[in-house]
């Protein structure tokens, strides 16, 4: 007859095993790189020749990027 110990270790081990798989399977995604458009890169340089940084930046960059894509040829250096 089979105890309850041997149950419950059998029963753990086969989690331990199965969590295992799961996380193999998160660790082959590879992270693909994020392509950024020039209008974000031109912006970016902008942001940093003033220096700003934290919600001013991110408030400047979404005012930049928005008036580039309006009127591209008028602020492309």
């Amino acid at each position: 007859m089979i105890s309850m110990k041997t149950v419950a270790a059998a029963a753990a081990a086969m989690m331990i095993v199965g969590s295992g798989a799961a996380f193999a399977d998160v660790a082959k995604k590879v992270a693909k790189p994020v392509v950024h458009s020039p209008e974000s890169i031109q912006c970016s340089k902008e942001a940093d020749a003033k220096g700003l940084h934290g919600k001013d930046r991110k408030k400047f960059r979404a005012h930049c990027k928005k008036e580039l894509t309006k009127h591209p040829a008028e602020k492309k250096s």
